[in-house]
């Protein structure tokens, strides 16, 4: 698809938008007030806003390869102390989705040059996890299966790194144990989300 095509895309779709509610973009002008802060995967399978059914407004949204929180990502720690200190978001979501290409890259038997190789060996933890836990339980899974453990358990590990900053742990403190943070992960198969982990009131639930 050229882009020419996506730009008249557009200017249908703002024109449909406006003709079926006069003030959809106009209503949005003073400001924003987002209900939650979703942090989720950059493929593009996984639209936040469609998943969940939101309009413009309701998610403030940063996305990455793998859903990674990383504690020397400017960008993120950003986002997240904007969403938290300013924007004073009740809920925090880092969603992960079955099929990721990042979990299975940190996964494969090959090195990752560049960017992408350093990136993703923060979610290899992940999967070092799993291998500790079922060579400790003395199982073995389907790759397929085992993947999708790998993708629950570096949503799981997220979650930790969003609950161990400090910008996070000080809105603790302030307003009574908010942010919320929550772990999902969607199925792209059935368009269905699996909620594997929350740390409310500063306290993990839902872990294994």
């Amino acid at each position: 698809m050229a882009l020419d095509d996506l730009l008249e895309q557009n200017r249908k779709w703002a024109a449909e938008r406006v003709a079926a509610d006069p003030e959809y973009f106009t209503r949005h002008v003073g400001g924003q007030d987002p209900r939650l802060l979703w942090i989720g995967c950059s493929d593009s399978r996984v639209p936040a806003e469609h998943i969940l059914n939101c309009g413009p407004g309701e998610l403030f949204i940063h996305r990455n390869v793998a859903n990674v929180v990383a504690y020397n990502d400017v960008n993120i720690a950003t986002v997240i102390q904007y969403s938290v200190e300013k924007l004073l978001v009740d809920d925090i979501v880092v969603c992960g989705h079955y099929g990721c290409g990042g979990v299975a890259a940190a996964c494969a038997d090959v090195g990752l040059d560049g960017y992408i190789g350093d990136w993703l060996m923060i979610t290899s933890w992940a999967k070092t996890w799993v291998d500790e836990r079922l060579k400790k339980e003395g199982k073995t899974l389907p790759h397929a299966e085992y993947l999708r453990e790998v993708v629950e358990e570096n949503v799981r590990l997220q979650v930790k790194h969003v609950s161990h900053l400090t910008m996070v742990r000080k809105s603790w403190e302030k307003r009574q144990g908010l942010p919320r943070i929550h772990g999902w992960v969607y199925d792209i198969s059935t368009g269905l989300i699996k909620q594997v982990m929350e740390v409310i009131d500063g306290r993990p639930q839902g872990e294994p």
